[in-house]
Parts: C-alpha cells; structure tokens; sequence
C-alpha cells in the first residue's frame, strides 16, 4: 500500500470548562525579541489553564534548565485532571482560522516522520524548505524527552493549485461536528475546528491524498512551511527513541509521527511574509562601512540599480537602500545571510534576532547601537520549484504571514502510550 505520510489519529483538545482564549497561545518561536508580549499573554492565561504551561517560548531560552521540568509536570497534571480529553479518537480536525487575508483552512493529522529528513542534499517526499540551525534543536529536544504530549505548530504545504485536498472538506463542513469556535488572544483572529472523524470522511481525505500524489510531477509532496525546528526536533527523537524499539513497535510508536497543520499553498489567505533581520550591540554606520569592504572583497556591486537584490537597512532613524548584483546566490535573503554569518563569527559582542512585520522591525532599532535589514518577500508560487531545484533555502527565508497569524496551540497529542 502507498505511504502518503498522512494519517489520522487521537487528537486532544481542551475540555468543555477550559477557556479557549485563555488556553489557546502563539507559537513558542515568535516576539523572539518582545518579552513584553510573553508577559502579556502570560498575564491573560493568569491561573487557568494554558497551552502557554506546555511550551517554551524562545524568549526564555535562558532559562530553559528551570522551566522544561515545569512543563513536564504541567503536562502530565492536566492529562490526570481531565483538561485535555479526545477531541476525536481517531481522524482528522478541519480548522479555519480567520486572519486579515480571509479564511485559511487547515488540517490536523499526524505525519509520518519515516518520509522526513531535515539534513541537507536529502529530498524525501516531506522535506525542509529552509536550513535546519542544528544548534536550536538541542533545547527543543530537551522538553520532548519524558514529554507525556506534544502540541504543535508545525504547518506542513501542500501544493494543491485544483483544490481537491482540503476545500472540499471545508465546503461540507456544516456536516461536521463543531468542536471549537472562538476569539484568539493577542488579536490572533478566530479560529474554528471540526471533527472530520467519520469512516467515509476519513476515506474521501486519504483518497484526496493519494490522487494528490499520483498527480504530482516532483518528488517533494510536502514542504515544511513553519515549524521547522520544532519538526526537525521530533524526527531527532524519533531517531534516537527507534534503536531501542523492535520492528513491530517501530510501526506504530506514537513517536513516529508527528502533529501537523495541512495547508494549500494556494489558499488566498495564506500570504508570505518575509523575515528580517536586527542587529543588536554594533554602531549602524561602522556596519555598513564593513558590508561595503566585504562586498568588495567578494566582487558585489550594493549599487546595482533597479536589477539588484533589493536590501533596505536601518538605523539611527535613517534607511539605506542596497540592490546587491554580483552575488552567487539567489535570493537577497541568501547574500544578506552569507555576510551576516561570517561578520557575527567575529563578533561575539552582538546578537541577532529575527522578526517579523515591517513596522515592529523599525521599532527595535531605535537605539544607537541597533540595525536592521527589510527584506523582500518570497512569492508563494516560487516555493515548490526553489526547493526542488535549489534545495532548502537560507534559514528564515519567509513567513507565513505576521507574527500574531501563526499557529496557536489548540490540539495536543500523547507521545507515550
């Protein structure tokens, strides 16, 4: 039988008594650089219970020692409470989410991580769109180990441009039961799920699925929209947890696989976003002289006129617009990135974030010694045949859509049997 990597499982949601708003967060990778939201959010949950109990926001990092075993203990106290219970026992869940652009529509389900690999040159059929930073998954892994469940915010694309995965179920879906319909914190919108649990629901998605295959020209299936680490991590663990388990447990060991959000690419309210990058702890000025010689020495041009890769910094209150010729590589993410890697080697007094949305981006540097570099975005349509051709992109190529349209925890999943 055709593996499609898909299938569908137990999915726990939040009990009837649990506030949604107040359970449901962002994902743990956004407001890298803005505490101030965390606190926020954190303030809004105040003692009832939170998704925001079960991740750990990158923010903290730091503090990653003192607050995995909170997490751990957390999960298996709302498990003995009741406050996660099966949302479905065994399927998928519909969910639409409304942002700015419109109605996005997903699909929880669970992936096979046999058909993933993040590492670079591999091309499975479900494969990485951007370079894996080796060094973030560590921490995530760390809260994976003795993790009675996972959420998730891993948003997994389809390439779908004739529609014949998701939106029919979403053209039904007041035949499905509704599990949830309610505002998200921190003006993330609204978000809807629907149990799509039914046997010959069920069979109609995973037709969908393999007509979906048998149609497709490339070997990519599925690309890693967000999420990538946070994927990267569980197909670490599953590799480190599979020496230790027999042929038949390997085949259905809940750590297999992972919870996923489907997406179509081509869902009109699902935009791209690039992510730009801040350069803290350095005098904007002397940066920008360094960038000059270092385009020299590698034969760039940051004048190019109107055919260049178009890269726009600010600091001290002022832009400088660059458009790079001359660079290897294609995409101005990739030229930018190649400088940024090599200078910050040598600078070990300067840290860099990466942020999302133009305006929050000027914000932060506002100081004397801040920098940051807008970069343009990635068109949807370029997607699938740039990471077919070219591979994974540079790390934090784009965004699917602002900081506050990501993923929210909602569903949860058990990790041990």
């Amino acid at each position: 039988m055709q593996n499609l990597y898909i299938r569908p499982g137990e999915l726990l949601l939040p009990a009837q008594d649990v506030d949604p708003t107040a359970w449901a967060c962002v994902a743990c990778d956004q407001y890298t650089s803005q505490p101030e939201y965390w606190r926020e959010a954190d303030a809004l949950a105040g003692d009832r219970p939170s998704a925001l109990r079960l991740v750990l926001p990158e923010v903290y990092l730091s503090q990653a020692k003192e607050r995995i075993p909170e997490i751990h203990r957390a999960m298996d106290d709302y498990l003995a409470r009741g406050v996660l219970t099966p949302g479905v026992k065994n399927g998928f869940i519909l969910t639409v989410r409304s942002v700015a652009g419109g109605s996005r529509v997903g699909l929880v389900a669970l992936l096979d991580l046999e058909g993933y690999d993040y590492l670079p040159g591999a091309k499975p059929p479900v494969r990485a769109t951007e370079g894996t930073i080796l060094e973030r998954i560590p921490p995530r892994l760390a809260v994976r180990r003795g993790a009675a469940m996972e959420l998730s915010h891993v948003l997994i694309l389809i390439d779908d441009p004739l529609r014949t995965v998701l939106e029919p179920l979403y053209d039904r879906r007041t035949t499905l039961e509704k599990l949830y319909d309610f505002p998200l914190m921190m003006n993330g919108g609204n978000l809807t799920g629907y149990a799509v649990n039914k046997p010959e629901d069920i069979r109609d998605v995973l037709a969908s699925f393999a007509q979906l295959r048998v149609q497709s020209t490339s070997s990519l299936l599925y690309a890693v929209g967000d999420g990538n680490h946070s994927l990267a991590t569980a197909k670490a663990y599953w590799e480190e947890l599979k020496p230790s388990l027999s042929s038949t447990e390997q085949a259905d060991h809940p750590a297999r696989f992972a919870m996923v959000e489907v997406e179509n690419i081509h869902d009109e309210a699902l935009t791209f976003e690039p992510i730009h990058r801040v350069l803290f702890g350095y005098d904007g000025e002397t940066l920008m002289e360094e960038l000059q010689r270092y385009a020299a020495r590698k034969g760039w041009s940051l004048a190019g006129g109107s055919e260049g890769q178009e890269i726009i910094a600010v600091f001290k209150g002022k832009e400088t617009r660059l458009s790079v010729t001359g660079s290897p590589h294609p995409l101005a993410v990739g030229t930018l990135q190649a400088f940024l890697d090599d200078w910050m080697a040598a600078h070990p007094e300067a840290s860099l974030d990466y942020v999302h949305g133009d305006s929050t981006t000027r914000a932060l540097v506002t100081g004397e010694k801040a920098v940051a570099f807008l970069l343009p975005a990635l068109p949807k349509s370029e997607l699938f045949p740039m990471v077919e051709k070219l591979g994974a992109l540079p790390r934090k190529t784009f965004s699917m859509g602002e900081a506050q349209e990501k993923r929210y925890y909602m569903e949860a999943r058990r990790l041990t049997r």
